[in-house]
């Protein structure tokens, strides 16, 4: 999974969770999901959909009844899912794992694994903006999820980002699973 693919993926709040329950066993109806992850049923349509279009979630044929019916995963879902429960693993327990839900925190976790500049990280998540990578920053340092150093040995000084504690356990998770 690239970057981009990541970034899709994630670019709906429930996503990984419905991914990630998926994978570890619960079936595919939408009550049952809709209790497991706990979203409302606004955000958890919209991720299904999403799912369904970005095409790692399906319609069981011939399952279930029109009105509720059944999802599967196609075998590219299988491999987001696997890496949507390692990310979920590796993220702290409520309430800061409700960072995860947000578009950036994963995306940005994955390529800071290793220290990075602001403008390297710009440069490796095309569709970010200054505005929304600085916010995303922001909250990540406030969770201890990233680090900030400032480089003294350059002119003029340039802060230097890296994934810590559980932001650094879910960006290898990533990696791990991305290759």
């Amino acid at each position: 999974m690239d970057k981009g693919d990541l970034v899709n993926l994630t670019s709906r709040a429930w996503s990984l969770n419905i991914l990630a329950q998926l994978h570890a066993g619960t079936p595919g109806r939408q009550a049952t999901l809709l209790t497991a992850t706990g979203a409302s049923r606004t955000a958890f349509g919209q991720s299904l959909a999403h799912l369904i279009e970005l095409g790692l979630l399906e319609r069981n044929p011939g399952h279930g009844h029109p009105l509720r019916p059944e999802f599967r995963m196609t075998p590219k879902g299988a491999e987001a899912a696997e890496m949507a429960e390692a990310i979920l693993r590796a993220g702290p327990d409520k309430p800061e794992a409700a960072l995860l839900r947000r578009v950036w925190t994963v995306p940005v976790l994955s390529v800071c694994v290793s220290p990075r500049y602001f403008s390297d990280i710009k440069r490796d998540l095309p569709p970010i903006t200054d505005r929304a990578l600085s916010g995303c920053l922001k909250q990540l340092r406030a969770r201890n999820w990233l680090s900030r150093d400032t480089e003294t040995e350059s002119h003029p000084p340039r802060p230097v980002y890296r994934a810590a504690n559980a932001g650094l356990e879910i960006g290898e998770a990533v990696l791990r699973l991305a290759s």
